[in-house]
Order: C-alpha cells, then sequence, then structure tokens
C-alpha cells in the first residue's frame, strides 16, 4: 500500500558506544544547570546542613530525571500497546529490530546512568554515601543494559515504567520533607506502591522467563540473529531479578523499621511531658 506509513527499524552495535558517550555528555551538562539554575536556588532559600543538602540535591536530580523517563517510557508503551498484549514480551523473541524510539530511550538510559559515575566526583558526594549511590548506579547499568542487549527490550520498558513512577514518588516527598518535615503522606503512598511494583516485577519475569520464553525457545544460541533464549541464561537473567527485588525488599524493611523507632523514640519525651504537666495541674491548688 502507498498510502501506507513506513517505519524504519534498529539494531545495536558497536557504534551505539560513541553514540552512548556523546549523550552522557549531554547529561553531565544537563546535571550542571538543574543543580546550578534551579537547585542550588532552593537550597538557599531553605537553608539545609550539609547531610540534609546533599540528600536534596540527590533528590532533586533524580526526581527530573525519573518525571522524565517515566512520561517517555509511558509514551512509548502506549504507542506500542505492550501492556495490552503480555505476550509480546516473548512472542517472536529475539526482538533484535528496534524503533527509534525505543533504542533512543534505552541511549539515554544508559548515557544518563553511566554520567552518575563521574558525578560522584564533581558533586563531591560525602564517602560515605558514595558506597550507596555506586551500588544502585551498577545495579541500574547492569540491568538496562542486560535487557538491551539480550534483545529483551519489551520486558525492560514495562519494568522500568512503574519502577520510576515509584523512585519519582519517594523523592519527590523527599523534597517535600525537606521543606516542611511534616509533610510525610507521600512516603506512605510510595511504601504502598514500592511493594505492588516489587511483586509486578516478580510476576512478568517469572512469566516471561519460566513461562514464555520457554515455550517458544529456539534451541540455537546465536549471537550474530540476537537469540539469547537458552536455559542457561533465562535462569540467569530470572536469577538477576529476583535477587535484586529481595535485596530491595530487604533495604525497604529495614528503612521502615528504622523510621518506626525513630518515631517511637520521639514519641517517648512527649508521653514524659505530658505526663508531668498533669502531675503539676494535680497538685496545684484550686484558686476560685
Amino acid at each position: 500500500d502507498d498510502n501506507s506509513e513506513q517505519f524504519h527499524f534498529y539494531d545495536y552495535g558497536p557504534k551505539d558506544i560513541a553514540t552512548i558517550f556523546f549523550y552522557m555528555l549531554v547529561a553531565i551538562n544537563l546535571h550542571a544547570v538543574i543543580q546550578e539554575y534551579i537547585l542550588d536556588k532552593i537550597n538557599r532559600r531553605l537553608h539545609l546542613s550539609k547531610t540534609k543538602h546533599s540528600k536534596f540535591n540527590e533528590s532533586g536530580q533524580l526526581a527530573f530525571f525519573y518525571l522524565f523517563s517515566f512520561l517517555w517510557g509511558a509514551s512509548i508503551l502506549n504507542t506500542e500497546e505492550f501492556m495490552m498484549n503480555p505476550t509480546s514480551l516473548w512472542k517472536d523473541y529475539p526482538h533484535s529490530r528496534m524503533i527509534f524510539q525505543v533504542k533512543f530511550f534505552y541511549i539515554c538510559q544508559i548515557a544518563y546512568w553511566l554520567h552518575a559515575l563521574p558525578e560522584l566526583y564533581f558533586q563531591k558526594i560525602r564517602k560515605e554515601d558514595i558506597p550507596r549511590q555506586l551500588c544502585y548506579i551498577c545495579l541500574y547499568i547492569a540491568h538496562i543494559s542486560g535487557a538491551y542487549i539480550l534483545n529483551l527490550q519489551h520486558l525492560g520498558l514495562i519494568l522500568m515504567v512503574p519502577h520510576y513512577l515509584v523512585e519519582l514518588i519517594f523523592h519527590a516527598s523527599r523534597l517535600f520533607y525537606f521543606s516542611d518535615e511534616n509533610k510525610q503522606k507521600g512516603f506512605t503512598i510510595w511504601a504502598l506502591l514500592f511493594i505492588m511494583v516489587r511483586l509486578l516485577t516478580l510476576t512478568l519475569s517469572v512469566l516471561t522467563f519460566g513461562f514464555g520464553l520457554a515455550r517458544v525457545e529456539n534451541p540455537g544460541f546465536s549471537i550474530a540473529d540476537g537469540n539469547f533464549n537458552v536455559l542457561p541464561v533465562r535462569i540467569g537473567c530470572l536469577g538477576a531479578v529476583c535477587l535484586t527485588q529481595a535485596w530491595m525488599m530487604w533495604k525497604f524493611i529495614n528503612f521502615q523499621l528504622k523510621k518506626w523507632r525513630e518515631h517511637v523514640k520521639n514519641q517517648i519525651p512527649k508521653k514524659k511531658i505530658t505526663s508531668t504537666k498533669n502531675k503539676r495541674i494535680k497538685k496545684e491548688p484550686n484558686r476560685g
């Protein structure tokens, strides 16, 4: 049909390294612009301590990135209708041909998380915060690059979009908390969505690697064709996802327990103050 719309498809290759490096430099410049013209101005008004200042900058940068990535990823999912057809996660695998939006999305994602490594030096991150940030940066690079190289772009997109929404809510709540410590409702919403997204991630991963790809398995392992649908790769991918989700839940539980202990400690002095006030009122004679 001469009137039909034409689509150009892309795959990955060694030239992607140069493209990723270019957009990594772009991300470094954007990071500096957001820091200087937005976050630093807000920091001057809030007069935060050094610890809160570092966390505010981290959450500010990540909130911008998660918002942009969530909207972009949701737009791709809506256009491609991946969510409406779960079998697209494994049907016609390998998905070695990508439309431009999907390829560019993954290029930008990898470039952003790679740019976060030199930013640890540029932003003069405190030594005690470097291991934590380095850990989640490397996890992002490993998982996103793995989905891109193993031709699991559909699954990666569907898992990234809700994950980015949850992270966006967390860092936005963190920013509101720094401006006013009474604003903590966002953390409750984040906690509920966090658990739901972890369950969604595990369900889709087991469904894809354990059932979907196993049924359409092509026994030939071919790097040239982009076919990695063999048992060792599937077990490795599923294991990596499960271990990461378990580690995230462990961190989440420890975080909630820490907050609960802090809340209990803050409530004890308040109870003592109210009890002493009540005793004083009882001891005072009635004046009439």
